[in-house]
């Protein structure tokens, strides 16, 4: 009896132990659990907030989205979140169904990533660009850099000499062929460049949406334009066995040589009938560029300028770009007018004359400029 009586006690006792054990562990099942749920709310609710605030109050740089017709909240959300204008594209089609918003509006749209999703939504239902630029600056075609930087620093809160320090800082430049690899090639690194970024920075109007765009800003959003443009001709330049470098120098000439879409297609020609036959190029805005300075008239004395972008001294293109230029430039470089002419020159007029020969030109020369 006594020992069923001990065994009695000894099965109570480790049923007890048992018991204390398991509510040991199911307490920190439930602390885990409790903690996990806890954790997962914090970062829940951590994520959910960040992805209802903009995505970048800082950042007031222009981005243009369109809204097609036909869309749904879906595909809107899809687009803004590909654009980096929201932070999540579920979050919104969720935040809009909360709220109860509809009827969004086709169209174009200019918004940045400091908008709040209440300002994209009211944008989206009205149909309007909230997005209002500070600034609005037209960079007329065949603008070299300093030139640039006096209609900037006019314009914007930095100087002259600012800008043109920012595009000649070799760790930013770097930095940018980095970032614009296709664009940017190790050829603007040639000591005897004059700047890196000449040619680079496309003509066009820029908005710009902060009261002090810095100088990177600026140039970054050209440099954006400038991608743009080239993706579109980037197989027909490789097409020619061309480098982006020298398209752009080959297009700089032509944009400084010629006013009309005509005369560049013509004079493009002239140029690649030249370079076939090993001749100089003779263009007078070359030597303008090498001397660093603008004159009304080039003189015999200036031809003899000794500089890898005179083309009265070198039998190729220079050296690099000489300025910058329009899409029609561009596109003359990649579809010349094929002709047997070799000469060309502008009389006081404005109009260009063209000839086959040295002697015809010659006389050209004698009738509409001596």
């Amino acid at each position: 009896m006594k020992k069923k009586t001990n065994s009695y006690r000894e099965n109570l006792k480790s049923r007890s132990k048992d018991a204390r054990i398991v509510r040991r562990i199911v307490a920190v099942i439930i602390l885990l659990l409790l903690g996990t749920f806890i954790t997962v709310g914090y970062y829940g609710y951590d994520y959910v907030s960040s992805a209802l605030a903009p995505v970048d109050e800082e950042n007031h740089e222009a981005i243009e989205i369109e809204v097609p017709l036909g869309s749904s909240v879906s595909d809107i959300a899809t687009i803004l979140e590909e654009n980096e204008i929201i932070q999540d594209a579920r979050i919104f089609r969720f935040y809009v169904k909360f709220k109860n918003y509809s009827d969004f509006q086709a169209g174009d749209y200019t918004f940045t990533k400091a908008f709040t999703l209440e300002e994209i939504i009211q944008s989206l239902q009205s149909g309007r660009i909230i997005a209002e630029p500070v600034y609005t600056i037209t960079i007329p075609e065949g603008k070299n850099i300093e030139e640039m930087a006096e209609i900037y620093a006019d314009k914007l809160p930095f100087t002259e000499e600012e800008f043109i320090k920012t595009v000649n800082d070799d760790s930013y430049i770097e930095e940018l062929m980095e970032k614009y690899s296709i664009l940017l090639g190790e050829e603007i690194l040639d000591d005897e460049i004059h700047t890196p970024l000449e040619g680079y920075l496309f003509a066009a109007t820029y908005n710009f949406y902060e009261e002090s765009p810095p100088v990177e800003t600026v140039v970054e959003n050209m440099l954006d334009k400038s991608l743009a443009v080239l993706s579109e001709y980037i197989d027909d330049i490789y097409a020619r066995d061309f480098t982006v470098h020298e398209t752009f120098t080959f297009a700089s000439l032509l944009e400084m040589e010629a006013k009309t879409e005509e005369q560049r297609q013509t004079i493009a020609g002239v140029f690649y009938n030249r370079l076939a036959d090993g001749m100089r190029l003779q263009t007078d805005p070359t030597v303008l560029y090498a001397l660093g300075e603008h004159k009304d008239r080039v003189l015999y004395e200036d031809l003899e300028v000794d500089s890898p972008y005179n083309t009265y001294r070198i039998p190729a293109l220079p050296i690099g770009p000489i300025a910058n230029f329009g899409e029609s430039s561009l596109q003359a470089v990649l579809e010349p007018t094929e002709s047997d002419y070799m000469y060309f020159l502008h009389d006081s007029e404005g109009n260009i004359h063209y000839a086959e020969t040295l002697e015809e030109h010659e006389a050209l020369k004698k009738e509409y400029i001596d």
